[in-house]
């Protein structure tokens, strides 16, 4: 890809509460763990210490109803989030009886967590394997994250418009929005083409003034995106008609898999905002 193609950021994200719904941001730091305030709480299931989260619907299939955000902005100190419940409740996370409130919400023993547990893992629902001993897999978190962080694997993950895109080509009867895949950083990549985002996988690229990523993978997918998230509907063939067609070979995995948008590793921290300009460099 040229460096001269016009790459900009539109939008950014963080999701407070681990697979929760979260908040967008006209700005945001980045550091060496990705974006400030980014995934720093979970929920933990008291009855198998894994960290909960919506990869597996089948057992928690209303996770996409909650929604988190920070009562103050992120900073060195943790500020308390704002929890949303389906009902409209809404619940501090620093209140004395916050995790009988969640546990009732959810119906299951939960508590709310700051710092994952030793060897932390999720379970992952894979629909392809339906009624099969193996739809339901562990997997470990925070691959190649800080140790004790929320992350499925790395703490920074971008998808491009030009994803997109191909995705409502291939499948045009879905809808594809930014909320469906859940990155940090939504990037402008208008002029170009398909999944162009593969291509970078290996490369720097440089943010606004200061921010230097090295994108390290492609974004393997399971059935996340496919689950109903406020007004956008469930859908099985944003899986099956549109992310299996794109099947880039995932370094971490040593293998090809269904993948839309690329994991990132911070470099050099700094401020990003949207319509900051990107270089993509060898």
């Amino acid at each position: 890809m040229s460096n001269q193609a016009t790459i900009t950021v539109s939008t950014l994200w963080r999701y407070p509460v681990k697979s929760m719904m979260g908040e967008e941001l006209n700005g945001t730091h980045v550091t060496l763990g990705g974006v400030v305030g980014d995934r720093s709480y979970a929920l933990i299931d008291s009855a198998t210490n894994k960290v909960i989260s919506a990869k597996n619907p089948k057992k928690w299939p209303d996770f996409f109803s909650f929604r988190a955000a920070y009562t103050a902005q992120p900073d060195a100190t943790l500020p308390a989030v704002w929890i949303h419940l389906p009902n409209g409740d809404v619940l501090r996370s620093d209140a004395a009886d916050v995790n009988q409130q969640l546990s009732a919400a959810l119906g299951s023993d939960v508590t709310l967590a700051t710092q994952a547990p030793e060897a932390a893992t999720l379970e992952q629902y894979w629909p392809e394997y339906d009624g099969e001993s193996n739809e339901i897999s562990s997997e470990a978190v925070a691959g190649d994250a800080p140790q004790g962080s929320f992350f499925d694997y790395a703490a920074l993950h971008l998808l491009t418009t030009s994803s997109i895109a191909a995705m409502q080509k291939l499948y045009p009867e879905g809808r594809f929005e930014v909320r469906r895949f859940r990155p940090n950083m939504m990037i402008d990549t208008s002029g170009l083409e398909g999944f162009v985002e593969n291509d970078w996988v290996g490369k720097t690229i440089k943010i606004g003034d200061t921010l230097r990523l090295r994108i390290s993978d492609p974004c393997p997918r399971c059935v996340m995106p496919t689950l109903a998230q406020g007004d956008l509907p469930q859908d099985n063939g944003i899986l099956k008609h549109a992310v299996m067609k794109n099947r880039p070979f995932v370094p971490f995995a040593g293998k090809e898999l269904p993948s839309v948008g690329v994991y990132a590793q911070v470099l050099t921290a700094g401020w990003v905002k949207r319509g900051d300009s990107i270089v993509i460099e060898d």
